[in-house]
């Protein structure tokens, strides 16, 4: 017989590049789509080069085009081959903060890629690794990594463990991210990028995502397969509810008396906000809110009731501590939420939670409803057709509602022009000054417990605060990646001075880029909250004033003779000092309009007796044994809120 003839297979067309110029031609064809609409998920890429990535992944940004001037960040610019533009940082934390604010503002379709060298520059990617994660926000490390061919050893910055061969100080950004890989071998690049991708643009896993990229290997040639470098979309889905977990939790609404909703950071990151407006609009439940869900409904909606928590409102917590359903949407309930497990006192009280992962959907021995926060609520609208509260507890939440508005009015109110102001007025100053399109950016100190208390969110995206973290530094880059992320939108950074000395330096990349962002940096001499804490627990303020030390040996002297403002204006800000209330209000005003990036400068007075103070519980443990009588009073204090802590079972 005769042979069948053997087909002849054609090879797969190949592309000749370095494993660095590989990952970025990769990146650039990766997009997100969510309900039509696609975006770029990887618009830009930050970098401060050192001798573990100048020569790979620096060499090949500027062959890939990222060199010019970008264009609109998450577009393409015409052509078959779209540049990954660059963006060059001063801190590598600080660029990570960039990314994560960039994505928070795209509602995590969108985010930065961040390159740094090996040693400290990757080391110094952990803090902000750790505040993507634990916000489930998508940002892609690329940091250099030593050698994996080992030609000498050790090489500069390398790490030696004597038990392990293949560790380096890439391994502590193992336990910050949501997918670590070392691309030891070029061919490893292919399904490492695939699975990197992956985690960034799934919801319920998101977070930061590292490829530790060893300095031999980004240089190395291969012969990559061209599909690799196809456009790649990745659809974000809306999983909807099981039909029989839906059933249960509309029972359990139903069947509720004094229900409470808790808006989490999931109804922002789903971008729920409308299908809230109408389940409250539907049912009449008050909405309170997380540091990250805040502003989900606008802050004259009916139904918002504010804050909740250990730095939340009056009337949301009154409400907490009588509910006997609280329904969590896209909440991981933390002990700001939950005043340390002493909020929820009802015996009765369960929780019904609506979240997109499960490890969060079954907390507090729950009924679960995994699903997307918008799916969701309106799968839980339609299934409560026709259900309302009862109209005497409507307007008992209301009623206590209108209270509080004249206790925030209270804070702000600043009679005296020529006064200088409290932070409360501070506050109250910008509240007349911002339009609904304006963003606040914060995250540490003082100011998150007196936003999340006092402001008045107008729209789903102006409140930005970073509490799940609470890192200081964060405003200022984030702030940066907010105003790329929305060109549009006049962007605040609200910073104190113990943040501010944490981490300016991005100022001056603003600067560099045009990118015109507004600091309002408020001078009150050192750590401000942790102050009134150290006070509260029986520390009596130690260590956290910035001042000279007095004959005593405290640092209880003269405040230093530090000038901030004249620090802001060395990094190229322009800056507008204001000491009075009234020279405050023009400040602003003029910020707000200016035409390149401003700090406005204000030294505030001590809190007035109208700010209102902790309205829920926080568990920080004070010492059991002490001789001096401030900790022996704060001690007492403490046993006896700790005694109301309750696990739900």
């Amino acid at each position: 017989m005769t042979p069948e003839p053997t087909a002849q297979r054609t090879p797969s067309p190949t592309r000749r590049l370095t494993v660095a110029q590989a990952l970025v031609a990769f990146l650039a064809r990766q997009y997100t789509e969510r309900d039509g609409h696609r975006r770029r998920l990887i618009a830009a890429c930050w970098g401060i080069f050192g001798h573990g990535n100048v020569a790979g992944l620096g060499q090949a940004l500027l062959e890939s085009g990222a060199a010019g001037p970008p264009g609109p960040y998450g577009s393409d610019p015409p052509g078959p081959a779209p540049a990954l533009p660059f963006l060059q940082g001063r801190n590598e934390q600080a660029m990570v903060h960039a990314a994560t604010g960039f994505a928070r503002q795209s509602g995590r379709l969108s985010t930065h890629a961040v390159t740094t060298s090996i040693g400290p520059g990757a080391t110094n990617l952990v803090t902000g690794a750790a505040l993507a994660t634990i916000n489930h926000l998508p940002v892609l490390l690329l940091p250099g990594d030593t050698f994996a061919t080992r030609p000498a050893d050790p090489v500069l910055q390398q790490l030696e463990v004597p038990y392990a061969g293949d560790v380096s100080v890439n391994d502590c950004l193992r336990p910050v991210s949501r997918y670590f890989d070392r691309i030891v071998r070029p061919e490893a690049l292919v399904p490492a990028a695939l699975q990197a991708v992956r985690v960034l643009t799934d919801p319920a896993a998101t977070g930061a995502v590292t490829l530790a990229l060893p300095q031999d290997v980004q240089a190395e040639v291969h012969d990559w397969p061209e599909d690799f470098f196809a456009d790649r979309v990745w659809p974000v889905r809306r999983p909807a509810p099981d039909p029989a977990a839906l059933a249960d939790a509309a029972r359990a609404v139903r069947a509720a008396r004094r229900p409470l909703l808790i808006a989490g950071g999931g109804v922002r990151h789903s971008g729920a906000q409308a299908a809230l407006r109408a389940f409250a609009d539907a049912t009449g439940i008050p909405v309170a809110a997380t540091q990250a869900g805040k502003g989900a409904l606008r802050h004259d909606h009916p139904a918002e009731v504010g804050g909740v928590g250990h730095t939340g409102t009056a009337v949301a917590n009154d409400l907490a501590r009588a509910t006997d359903l609280v329904v969590g949407v896209g909440t991981r309930y933390t002990d700001f939420t939950t005043a340390s497990a002493t909020l929820f006192a009802d015996p009765a009280v369960r929780f019904l939670n609506l979240n997109i992962a499960s490890f969060d959907a079954h907390k507090l021995a729950a009924t679960a409803l995994v699903a997307d926060a918008r799916a969701g609520l309106e799968a839980l609208t339609a299934a409560l057709a026709g259900h309302r509260v009862d109209a005497a507890y409507e307007a008992a939440y209301r009623t206590a509602k209108e209270r509080w508005e004249r206790r925030v009015d209270a804070a702000y109110a600043a009679p005296d022009p020529a006064a200088r102001p409290t932070q409360a007025q501070v506050l109250g100053a910008l509240d007349a000054v911002v339009g609904d399109d304006d963003v606040i950016v914060n995250a540490a100190g003082s100011l998150p417990g007196d936003l999340h208390k006092l402001w008045r969110a107008r729209s789903p995206y102006q409140y930005h605060v970073e509490y799940g973290y609470s890192c200081m530094g964060y405003e200022i880059p984030a702030a940066l990646g907010v105003r790329l992320a929305a060109p549009d939108r006049p962007v605040w950074a609200l910073v104190g001075d113990g943040t501010y000395l944490m981490m300016p330096t991005e100022l001056v990349t603003a600067v560099q880029e045009g990118v015109n962002i507004t600091v309002v940096l408020l001078q009150n001499h050192g750590y401000a909250s942790i102050g009134g804490l150290s006070e509260q627990v029986g520390a009596e303020r130690f260590g956290t004033a910035y001042r000279f030390r007095a004959a005593d040996g405290t640092y209880t002297g003269d405040p230093l003779p530090v000038d901030l403002a004249a620090n802001a204006a060395s990094l190229g800000m322009a800056v507008l000092r204001a000491a009075t209330v009234g020279e405050l209000r023009a400040a602003l005003a003029a910020a707000r309009t200016a035409d390149r990036p401003t700090c406005v400068y204000v030294e505030t007075a001590p809190p007035g007796p109208e700010l209102p103070g902790a309205q829920a519980w926080w568990d920080v443990p004070v010492a059991a044994v002490a001789d001096r009588p401030a900790a022996v009073a704060a001690r007492e204090a403490y046993e006896r809120r700790a005694a109301t802590r309750r696990r739900h079972l």
